[in-house]
C-alpha cells in the first residue's frame, strides 16, 4: 500500500510539474560581471575632474580634462606659415621646419648702426634703449619714418622701424628729435627686413588655434601641447572620455595631480553587466545547476512583491572555507544573470531561491494525494466501492472474500491480498 501511495505521489509531482526536492534559498548581492578601464589619452596635469565614483555616465561623458601647455603670440602680426598636425611632437616639427609656425609682426624693417657714424658731438655718442628716433632715406629723400632703439651694445645699436616705408638696403640717417638737423644725427645704417618670428613649443601638439593668413594680437592663443600621448596622432586630446555607458566604480586621479599618457585613471561597471552572486554551501551543490532558472528578490523592494527571473550562469569550481561556531563549511560562488530595472543599484542585497511558490498547484497536489489515500483505504461500512462492470465487490472489513450475487461464470471473487497469501504460505510450511 505504501509503495502504491509513493508511486502515485511521485506521478502527481511529475504531472503537475512541481519539484519534490527541497527548495534552496541563498543570500546574494548585486555586483558586476565585467569592468572597463578608462585610460588617459595624454600625459600632464589634471585640470578638472567632472565625475565622482558611483555616478552614472554615458559613452561621451567627460571624466576629466588634462591641462595643456599654451603658446601665445608675442606681438601683433600675421601668421604666415603653420607646420605639423595634431599628435606631432613640437620639437620634431621645429627641427624639420624651423618652427611650429611663423609670425610676421606689423614692424617689418630694422637697421643696425653705430654712434661713430653720427655727428661728432659728445651727446651723440650716448644712446638709450627705447629712445624714439627720426629716419630719413638717403637714397629716396621723400621716404621718412620713425623708429625705436631696441638694443645697445657699446657704440652699436639696433633700430626697429615703427612707421614709414623704405626699400630694403636703403641707407638711412638716424636723428634725434623729429626733423633733419645735422647736429642731431646719431648714426647711419642700412634697412634690413625683420625676420618672421619662429614660434616653437614643447610636448605633443593637441590643437591649433590659428591658420596661415590669420591676423593675431599679442597674447592670443596660437596652439596647445601636452607632455605625452598614448598612441598615434589620432589619440591626441585633452579630454578623458568614459568610452562606455555604465557606472563609475573607481577614480584614481584628482585635480592638480600628474597623469601619464595611457595610464589608467578610472574604472566603470558597464550598463548591462549587473549580476547577482550568492554563496552556495557544499551540501547544496546537487540542488542547483548551470542554466537553471531561479527567483531573484531584492531586499529593498521585497515588500512590493517584485521578482526577477534569473539564470545560473556559473558555479565556481573553487570553494572557500568559512569557520562557523562548531564546524567549517565550504561555500561556492554562484553567478546569476538577471534583467535589472532602473532602480537597481550595485551592492543591493538579494535573496535567490530555486523554487517558485505556486499555491494552486500545491493545493491540487495535496488534493490528489488525499483522494488516492481515500480510494486505497477500506470503507467504514465494510464495503469498498464497486470496481467492476460485472458487479464485482470489494472485500469486507475482515479481509476475507465474499461471494457475489451471481453464480458460475458471472461470479468473480476478490483475490487475496499479498499479506494474506504470505500468511497462508507460512502456515502451510509450519503444518508440514
Amino acid at each position: 500500500m505504501k509503495k502504491t501511495l509513493v508511486a502515485l505521489a511521485l506521478a502527481l509531482c511529475l504531472t503537475a510539474g512541481i519539484a519534490c526536492a527541497d527548495a534552496i534559498s541563498l543570500s546574494g548581492k548585486v555586483e558586476t560581471g565585467d569592468t572597463v578601464q578608462v585610460y588617459s589619452p595624454a600625459g600632464g596635469t589634471v585640470e578638472k575632474v567632472y565625475v565622482r565614483a558611483g555616478e552614472t555616465v554615458t559613452v561621451d561623458t567627460v571624466i576629466a580634462e588634462i591641462r595643456t601647455n599654451k603658446v601665445y603670440a608675442s606681438q601683433d602680426g600675421t601668421v604666415t606659415a603653420v607646420y605639423g598636425q595634431t599628435g606631432d611632437n613640437a620639437e620634431s616639427v621645429a627641427a624639420a621646419y624651423g618652427a611650429v609656425m611663423f609670425l610676421e609682426g606689423e614692424t617689418v624693417y630694422t637697421l643696425t648702426t653705430s654712434t661713430s657714424k653720427g655727428y661728432a658731438a659728445i651727446e651723440n655718442y650716448l644712446v638709450h634703449s627705447g629712445e624714439q628716433v627720426f629716419l630719413v632715406s638717403r637714397n629716396h629723400t621723400l621716404n621718412k619714418g620713425t623708429g625705436v632703439i631696441t638694443s645697445v651694445a657699446a657704440a652699436e645699436y639696433t633700430v626697429l622701424v615703427t612707421e614709414g616705408s623704405f626699400y630694403v638696403g636703403d641707407s638711412i640717417d638716424v636723428y634725434r628729435g623729429d626733423a633733419i638737423v645735422t647736429a642731431n644725427r646719431i648714426g647711419r645704417g642700412n634697412i634690413a627686413r625683420v625676420a618672421p618670428e619662429a614660434v616653437t613649443g614643447t610636448g605633443y601638439i593637441v590643437s591649433y588655434a590659428v591658420k596661415p593668413g590669420d591676423s593675431v594680437k599679442r597674447g592670443q592663443l596660437l596652439f596647445e601641447t601636452v607632455d605625452g600621448i598614448s598612441g598615434g596622432p589620432e589619440t591626441a586630446g585633452t579630454k578623458i572620455l568614459a568610452g562606455t555607458d555604465g557606472t563609475v566604480s573607481e577614480l584614481t586621479l584628482e585635480e592638480g595631480a600628474a597623469v601619464t599618457a595611457g595610464g589608467s585613471v578610472a574604472q566603470i561597471y558597464p550598463k548591462d553587466a549587473m549580476t547577482v552572486t550568492a554563496q552556495l554551501p557544499e551540501a547544496d551543490l546537487g540542488g542547483i545547476a548551470v542554466g537553471q532558472k531561479v527567483r531573484v528578490e531584492l531586499d529593498w523592494n521585497q515588500d512590493s512583491g517584485a521578482v526577477y527571473e534569473g539564470t545560473v550562469e556559473m558555479i565556481s569550481a573553487i570553494g572557500t572555507e568559512t569557520a562557523l561556531e562548531d564546524t567549517t563549511v565550504t561555500y561556492y560562488t554562484v553567478y546569476i544573470s538577471f534583467t535589472p530595472d532602473a532602480d537597481t543599484r550595485y551592492g543591493m542585497t538579494a535573496v535567490v531561491s530555486t523554487e517558485e511558490e505556486d499555491e494552486p498547484r500545491e493545493e491540487a497536489l495535496t488534493g490528489a494525494a488525499d483522494a488516492a489515500e481515500e480510494e486505497a483505504a477500506p470503507a467504514e461500512d465494510g464495503e469498498s466501492k464497486d470496481r467492476s462492470r460485472g458487479g464485482r465487490q470489494g472485500r469486507p472489513e475482515g479481509g476475507k472474500s465474499r461471494p457475489g450475487s451471481g453464480t458460475g461464470a458471472g461470479t468473480d471473487e476478490e483475490a487475496p491480498s499479498a499479506d494474506a497469501a504470505a500468511e497462508t504460505e507460512t502456515g502451510a510450511e509450519n503444518g508440514q
